[in-house]
């Protein structure tokens, strides 16, 4: 049955919403509209497949399906908090994937052992692709949730099992293609769906975001296959669209982490990637201060900068520290925020619960064009970050976070950590600025530390 020409160009028109809502989304002004459109097109195609005169089974069970799913994505991301955003982010694209495996499985009962050589190696595929995504989407979730450990999980004979598995994965995909039979995808749905799983435990949490990157370019190539075995264009179109931009955040964020994304993928077998250790100098003495003393210390500056982490997002703290950049603008302050490409738990993390704050997007400066601003700065603010400010990354070559490009937080002239304790950041290491003979710390939660700091500031 062939498509109506009115229905070819409302795909033509909601394959261009895609595009420009991707194009929109690459900016935090225009990312609200990149969301609009993105949706706006999922839901105009989703409803033009009920009226191009496909024939559909079990429509009743179709639409309360998607009225329950659309309950539950609503409900899910209105209530979500902003920490917890990596981890809805995981969980959905975890779904994605698992749909698209799902539905290449239903296909190939449905094609009864009859079908082209493309339909069955794009069957598998999916089946293989959209299984990983799921179940190492569902680690990538526990992990940042910490409901399992956060630090690398290496199992005995670990680099040989998940090779094994990898191997057993290919020769029985092969073996469905030439020969389908439905006890043959069901064992190839078993073995993705665990060389899923023992592809992300060996990931130290602090790269969990670049898997996460990962495995929705996986998703998206999943979706992109399905479209060939259901014959629609539109799935091709966005599955590319997503496997695309995917692949190529997956890689800037490579590049900002400052290692290649094997070292990140599979270091754990070598001892190298982050997370993989953690040492304690908690007994070592540091200079810790009371708001009044960081108040006049950041009240009598001519240049400071800001530089928020997850614990900012953690304390619900950003209207708070906006607050603070307001105050000592109004006293002749040079203020700026320093955004690491990493900061929190995955990228735009950090813009985009300032720009909840309503923070100016012009006061936001990425790494590259902050950095040589820190030496001229009299203060530094360093709420709730760690790895991304420490000097690890720079001079010790047994540090897990070695290579990366940090913010250059200590070549400031003071500089002030809000911390709730001593504990190591997400990566698993001391920080040793946090010694350093300039820094002060303020303990507590942020948020309640930053509003006495602005209450301290107030009475100067």
């Amino acid at each position: 049955m062939s498509t109506p020409t009115w229905a070819q160009l409302t795909n033509l028109g909601v394959a261009v919403l895609f595009i420009l809502s991707l194009k929109a989304l690459s900016s935090p002004k225009s990312a609200r509209l990149g969301t609009v459109l993105g949706a706006f097109g999922a839901t105009a195609a989703t409803v033009l497949l009920f009226f191009t005169g496909i024939e559909l089974d079990n429509l009743a069970v179709i639409i309360i399906m998607i009225a329950i799913g659309s309950v539950i994505g609503w409900v899910s991301a209105r209530r979500v908090k902003m920490t917890a955003m990596p981890q809805l982010v995981a969980l959905f694209n975890g779904v994605g994937g698992g749909a698209a495996g799902l539905v290449a499985v239903v296909e190939f009962l449905h094609a009864d052992g009859e079908g082209s050589f493309l339909f069955w190696l794009f069957t598998i595929v999916t089946v293989i692709i959209g299984s990983v995504a799921f179940s190492g989407s569902i680690v990538t979730y526990l992990k940042l949730q910490e409901v399992m450990t956060t630090r690398p999980v290496v199992l005995p004979a670990g680099k040989w099992v998940t090779i094994l598995v990898a191997l057993a994965t290919v020769a029985v995909a092969v073996w469905a293609i030439v020969n389908p039979a439905f006890w043959l995808i069901l064992l190839l749905l078993a073995l993705s769906l665990i060389f899923g799983v023992l592809f992300v435990l060996p990931v130290g949490g602090a790269d969990v975001p670049i898997v996460i990157s990962l495995l929705n370019a996986c998703t998206g190539l999943a979706v992109a296959a399905s479209g060939y075995v259901l014959n629609n264009v539109l799935l091709l179109i966005a599955g590319t669209l997503v496997g695309a931009s995917g692949t190529l955040l997956t890689t800037l964020m490579a590049k900002a982490m400052g290692r290649p994304l094997t070292a990140t993928l599979f270091g754990a077998f070598s001892g190298t990637t982050a997370g993989s250790t953690a040492t304690s100098n908690s007994d070592r003495p540091v200079r810790s201060g009371a708001p009044n003393d960081i108040a006049i210390m950041l009240g009598f500056a001519n240049k400071v900068i800001l530089v928020p982490g997850y614990g900012l997002a953690v304390a619900q703290a950003q209207s708070t520290l906006r607050e603070l950049a307001e105050l000592l603008a109004s006293r002749g302050v040079d203020v700026d925020y320093a955004i690491h490409p990493v900061a929190g738990r995955m990228p735009g993390h950090m813009n985009v619960l300032l720009a909840e704050a309503n923070v100016p997007y012009e006061q936001l400066k990425e790494m590259d064009e902050i950095n040589p601003e820190f030496a001229s700065t009299d203060v530094v603010l360093v709420v709730g970050a760690n790895d991304v400010v420490n000097p690890a990354a720079r001079t010790d070559t047994s540090a897990p976070i070695y290579g990366m490009p940090i913010l250059d937080v200590d070549a400031a002239g003071q500089v002030v950590f809000l911390k709730r304790s001593m504990r190591p950041g997400f990566a698993g290491i001391e920080n040793e600025l946090l010694f350093d003979p300039k820094t002060t710390l303020l303990f507590g939660d942020a948020k309640e530390s930053l509003t006495k700091v602005v209450s301290s500031l107030k009475s100067l």
